[in-house]
């Protein structure tokens, strides 16, 4: 199972605001930290916020914090909203997609049980168990 650059970026400001859970993080801050384009994280977070995992306040003192406690976000939750209408494959689009043995493959069926098993599997864990510790950099984090 391969994640989009949306869910991956998306993951990992979650995973830096669970560290610091008491500060906002501007999106200039995060693009920098993470050498993405601010752009992009903008949609990310107007995404987490619509769903309810992060909340936004403009001006100063303000960024975008967790709503709720890491320990009740599921990451398998997480993964849904931000893969959302990204199918593994290209058979599991509405109409089949382009498969040419769409009705007879026995393929199909396994890949959405791997699938729901390994979205099952992180619904086992919480942002509170990757977020990133605070006093480490980043680059020392995943050394």
């Amino acid at each position: 199972m391969r994640l989009t650059s949306f869910t991956d970026f998306g993951l990992r400001m979650l995973m830096r605001m669970a560290g610091a859970p008491d500060r906002g993080f501007s999106t200039a801050d995060l693009a920098e930290e993470f050498g993405l384009s601010r752009h992009h994280l903008t949609k990310i977070i107007q995404k987490l916020a619509h769903a309810g995992y992060v909340t936004t306040r403009r001006g100063g003192g303000g960024g975008a914090m967790l709503a709720r406690p890491a320990g009740e976000i599921r990451l398998g939750s997480i993964i849904r909203l931000l893969e959302e209408g990204q199918p593994l494959v290209e058979c599991f689009v509405a109409g089949g997609g382009d498969c040419t043995i769409d009705g007879r493959c026995r393929l199909k069926a396994r890949l959405r049980a791997a699938e729901a098993a390994v979205l099952a599997d992180l619904d086992r864990s919480t942002l509170a168990d990757i977020a990133l510790r605070p006093d480490l950099r980043l680059e020392e984090e995943f050394v």
